[in-house]
């Protein structure tokens, strides 16, 4: 007769240890973890080299993955544009007659500045950026919202140094590696960004809200002034971001101040640039980037 095949570990001393020896291993597995998981919440430094060597192993597949993704969302549009290209056809027609009215006059605000500048004896800057990355990788789903750029310390990048793309303000340089940087969004709970309203100067200041808002918070309590559309950029205060670089758009009143849209999104960017700090006593050192290495 054929023992059964459901027998106990009891009857096997090999199966008694290998069950033993996997419960101490479950355990010292779960311990290690844990210890690492307080060591990382008490102190999100402390494994910032283990993550950017990992970041520097990982971007070359990171590449590859952004480059897939852009060009499976051009095959797509293309796909979609073939549908849709009357109706589209009209529509930036319509766009485009609307966009000459704004130029006309967006050139008559601008000599108007030029003109009052060159009174007050002002010169403006644009600063040049350090460098020109491709986003390899976001975050979606966790809390906090962290992205990954293709450049980093051998690149001239620096902690601090604002991101941006076409459209506005991405974030600021968290932790380097060697090839690539990590980047704090500015829809991070953690992030605090400096506004004023572009059409008259309202101060405020934005905090992400991770999901991909912001909060915005006037620094003058009162009756509020924001509307929905308003455009926010950047006000300089502080130092850390140059004036005038937009950030999002009103989307929602509250008691406050309002709830804001991000104009860049990180999930539909592309490429970044790599600012350098801005530091409004020192007006030289934005018009050039530093040399690679350097400390600014």
């Amino acid at each position: 007769m054929a023992p059964p095949s459901n027998r106990h570990s009891g009857f096997s001393r090999k199966a008694q240890y290998t069950t033993f020896f996997a419960y101490i291993a479950a355990g010292l597995g779960a311990l290690v973890g844990g210890g690492l998981l307080f060591a990382s919440l008490s102190d999100s430094s402390r494994f910032a080299p283990v993550r950017s060597a990992a970041t520097d192993a990982t971007a070359p597949v990171a590449e590859a993955a952004a480059a897939t993704r852009r060009e499976s969302r051009g095959l797509f549009s293309a796909i979609g544009g073939y549908f849709t290209s009357g109706r589209e056809h009209a529509r930036l027609r319509r766009e485009v007659t609307e966009a000459r009215v704004k130029l006309v006059e967006a050139q008559a605000v601008a000599e108007e500045n030029r003109r009052l500048k060159a009174l007050l004896g002002l010169t403006a800057q644009e600063p040049r950026p350090v460098a020109t990355a491709m986003m390899i990788g976001s975050s979606s789903s966790s809390t906090r919202r962290f992205a990954t750029i293709s450049k980093g310390g051998r690149d001239g990048v620096t902690v601090g140094m604002p991101i941006r793309s076409p459209l506005g303000l991405v974030g600021r340089v968290l932790e380097l590696g060697s090839s690539t940087a990590r980047v704090l969004l500015i829809t991070d709970p953690e992030s605090v960004v400096p506004v004023r309203r572009a059409a008259d100067g309202v101060p405020a200041f934005a905090t992400g809200r991770a999901d991909g808002q912001l909060q915005v918070r006037l620094i003058n309590l009162g009756l509020n002034p924001l509307k929905r559309g308003d455009v926010l950029v950047t006000s300089g205060s502080g130092g850390l971001y140059r004036p005038g670089v937009p950030v999002a758009m009103v989307a929602e009143l509250t008691r406050d101040g309002a709830i804001a849209r991000v104009l860049s999104d990180p999930g539909a960017t592309e490429f970044v640039t790599v600012e350098p700090v801005w530091n409004p006593t020192l007006p030289s050192a934005q018009a050039s980037p530093p040399t690679p290495g350097a400390t600014p």
